[in-house]
């Protein structure tokens, strides 16, 4: 079955050209510069191309970071830094913040905001797979590892360089670490739905599927919980996408945690769970429709519409009135006033992020290839600082609307 993820917009950049006249001043600096300059327009443009698959993602990450690593770390290990850390401005506009830049002149606040793109692909990427139509078992496993990659380079980047900046970042943007726990946590829920759709398509037992849904929604929880002291004005649409999966989620695990104590005859509990999950859907209904009309990042859908959507109401419904049914001729139960509690642990299918290292130092870099950079000889008026006017044009994104669902499971 297709699936359904919000997803903000890519950061956009201004063009950075790594020429350095005068100070780049040998064949073998020239030749570093020249490799910087393609390996990121060969990057940037693969952000966009829907042919791109995760291995020349990587690849072309890996190329241009091990270059940039010369910029960032020393070759001697004598200093922590690489005398060229400073050389170059960077300009990065935010996923939320609209087309407003910010600029550092600091490697390392590129080496981060390219990462964050990186991992921002690679949810583009599982999200345009898990909408296609028809979804194969591998393609569930690509988007499961997709999204499990993602977290490990945004967890990774709040741990390990984000630190590191000189620059303090500035509140309510990308990165920062509120919007990178969010990030975390929501490729963790959405690889955990995948998990849930494998479960329900093997008929593994109810209550496994009841704790992978409550654990899933307790993660949509704590990504908006991470959200909220933001400015509502650009956090407003993610938030209701994490709180109607939150309720979807708490829904699915009051269906099945139903259906687990039936099965156990306990026939007047697992009514009053089923009418939990009917409420929880009912909530999720209502931020469905409040979504798709609300303003700010992200896609213009009408997720109630979709069959992943439907489907749970349906089963809720038909659950609710099995159960019904049975304690009318069978069980003849009081249906308790108090919903039961979920205090259920998943002991299989939790997701944690793939652990990221961003690559060594290319081999190009050498010290007679770090001594050919001169910063003595550099202008006085620093032409590598963009114009405080120069605008930063945003990604054009190609259309990736989900396919038709025609309600196939993944098989």
């Amino acid at each position: 079955m297709t699936h359904w993820f919000h997803r903000n917009p890519l950061k956009a950049t201004a063009p950075v050209t790594f020429n350095y006249y005068g100070v780049a001043a040998g064949p073998p600096a020239s030749k570093i510069c020249s490799d910087l300059r393609s390996s990121r327009a060969r990057l940037l443009e693969l952000f966009t191309d829907l042919s791109c698959n995760p291995e020349m993602m990587k690849n072309a990450a890996d190329s241009y970071f091990s270059l940039l690593q010369g910029f960032i770390n020393s070759l001697d290990e004598s200093t922590q830094e690489s005398k060229l850390r400073y050389i170059q401005n960077f300009k990065w506009t935010d996923t939320l913040q609209g087309q407003v830049p910010s600029a550092q002149q600091d490697a390392v606040f590129e080496l981060i905001s390219m990462g964050f793109n990186v991992a921002l692909w690679y949810t583009k990427y599982a999200s345009r797979l898990a909408g296609k139509e028809n979804i194969t078992e591998d393609e569930a496993k690509e988007v499961h590892r997709s999204l499990k990659i993602a977290a490990g380079i945004f967890k990774h980047l709040k741990e390990s360089h984000i630190p590191k900046l000189i620059t303090p970042v500035e509140k309510g943007r990308d990165l920062e670490a509120r919007l990178l726990e969010a990030y975390v946590v929501q490729c963790q829920a959405e690889a955990q739905e995948v998990t849930i759709a494998r479960a329900i398509e093997l008929k593994h037992a109810p209550g496994l599927i009841a704790a992978l849904a409550y654990e899933t929604a307790n993660f949509y929880q704590k990504a908006d919980h991470a959200l909220s002291s933001l400015e509502p004005a650009y956090s407003a649409k993610w938030r209701k996408y994490l709180h109607l999966k939150m309720c979807f989620y708490t829904a699915y695990a009051y269906c099945y945690h139903g259906q687990t104590l039936l099965a156990s005859d306990k026939c007047g509990e697992a009514i009053r769970s089923l009418q939990e999950a009917e409420k929880f859907y009912a909530k999720a209904e209502v931020l469905c429709k409040e979504y798709g009309e609300t303003k700010g990042p992200g896609p213009t859908v009408r997720p109630s519409g979709h069959l992943f959507f439907r489907k749970l109401g349906n089963l809720v419904t038909n659950t609710l009135e099995k159960c019904q049914r049975e304690n009318g001729f069978i069980y003849f139960q009081k249906i308790p006033t108090e919903a039961p509690q979920l205090e259920l642990k998943a002991n299989y299918g939790l997701v944690e992020p793939v652990p990221f290292e961003f690559p060594p130092t290319s081999a190009q870099w050498t010290p007679e290839t770090l001594a050919s950079f001169d910063l003595t000889k550099r202008p006085k008026d620093d032409s590598t600082k963009p114009k405080a006017e120069e605008a930063v044009k945003p990604v054009r994104e190609p259309d990736t609307r989900p396919q038709k669902d025609t309600g196939c499971s993944i098989s």
